[in-house]
């Protein structure tokens, strides 16, 4: 297990950021839909949707961002506050009732809402390779609040964060994620890799907001797998299992990052 993961991750890493640094827009535009695409795929099947819905469903994004693409669409303010009130209002809800995922029109809805802001994110966060680095700063905000609570919570971790939905997870180990977190953006701060203009608390105050909203999308994926009763959202990453397990947080962080430079920024 160990071996794959390490062969997997020194294959996808390296492809990650190379494209991130140095893909033409429109091959970072591709690269970034195709992963949109493979975590709709995986949360389609987790939702019970047939092969055939599964198929037309993935067809139907993809003509949506193609054509979007293709046409220079720029998502409208009120969309992106409609991502700020599924993240920070209907998700949490979603968590707190465990309504399960059904194939019924609300699956469908949620999918697109999941994949697409986060797509769109990648896209216009990173207008062309010079953009980057704020990109990664980003993700790297989520990649350390997650390495961290998973130490913390392993020294630490006495108290369940959401034993129904994953049970790993604790309050000390969140707690240590947005302290780390804090220091994580402080340091990017004062380097001036991030995309905007903030004071060193003002940039503690966005990681401890977007670590919040990585946890929500960790436990809300973690609520898929568990009520289509699955480990994994797939097998397609050897040693990691599916894509989606890998981009839960990034695709809550993303959405929500990019919604807060539309409606703020």
């Amino acid at each position: 297990m160990l071996k794959q993961r390490v062969i997997t991750a020194s294959i996808l890493l390296p492809l990650m950021l190379g494209m991130l640094f140095w893909a033409s827009d429109g091959l970072w535009a591709a690269f970034s839909g195709l992963i949109a695409l493979l975590a709709l795929w995986e949360y389609a099947r987790m939702s019970g949707m047939a092969k055939a819905q599964n198929h037309h469903y993935l067809a139907a994004a993809s003509v949506f961002g193609t054509t979007a693409y293709a046409g220079g669409w720029q998502l409208p303010v009120i969309s992106w506050l409609a991502v700020l009130a599924f993240w920070l209002l209907l998700v949490p809800l979603w968590l707190y009732k465990k309504w399960p995922l059904k194939a019924d029109w609300k699956a469908y809805a949620a999918g697109l809402m999941l994949m697409l802001p986060f797509w769109f994110a990648l896209v216009s966060l990173r207008p062309d390779a010079e953009s980057a680095l704020s990109l990664l700063a980003v993700m790297g905000l989520v990649w350390v609040a997650d390495i961290a609570a998973y130490f913390f919570g392993k020294a630490f971790g006495k108290h369940k964060l959401a034993p129904a939905v994953s049970p790993g997870k604790s309050w000390e180990g969140a707690l240590g994620g947005a302290l780390c977190a804090a220091v994580y953006m402080i340091c990017v701060n004062s380097a001036g890799w991030l995309a905007f203009d903030v004071s060193w608390f003002g940039a503690v105050l966005t990681g401890w907001l977007l670590t919040a909203v990585s946890i929500i999308g960790d436990l809300l994926e973690s609520w898929f797998k568990r009520s289509a009763g699955i480990k994994d959202s797939s097998s397609l990453l050897p040693g990691h299992g599916g894509v989606f397990d890998r981009i839960d947080s990034l695709i809550a962080v993303l959405g929500v990052y990019a919604a807060m430079m539309a409606v703020f920024g």
